[in-house]
């Protein structure tokens, strides 16, 4: 059985995407695509790359997901799906870079400093 493997990261959060020959079925960690992604932005995050290549009906997509939230999760995916395909048919590489699905997303948590209420937020100044 052909597939292909792509593996995205995001946040705290790993995904690794398997693209096989079928009619469209997604399924995350053995859930249903719907169930397992509740908002519908995620739920289109995790197309784009498949509906940039006009792929959506072409494969069935197996994604095993942990670590982070939804949301890293989702953006994860996305950089998974756009690996995966690029590993199907290099000629996509171009139409997916230029839409930045093949750039791995650098934004993460800013830690909390001490003496401070958080990463940037200070406790109120007094002045007297």
């Amino acid at each position: 059985m052909v597939q292909y493997l792509g593996t995205g990261r995001r946040k705290t959060s790993v995904a690794r995407v398997f693209l096989r020959p079928g009619k469209g079925e997604i399924t995350v960690n053995n859930r249903p695509f719907e169930n397992y992604f509740p908002t519908e932005s995620t739920r289109s995050t995790v197309r784009q790359a498949l509906a940039a290549a006009e792929s959506i009906d072409k494969f069935d997509v197996l994604i095993l997901a942990n670590g982070g939230g939804v949301t890293g999760q989702a953006g994860a995916v996305r950089l998974g799906v756009a690996r995966a395909l690029v590993e199907f048919n290099a000629e996509l590489r171009p139409r997916l870079k230029k839409l930045g699905y093949l750039t791995r997303d650098p934004r993460r948590h800013e830690r909390k400093k001490y003496g401070q209420k958080g990463a940037r937020k200070r406790f109120q100044f007094s002045k007297r």
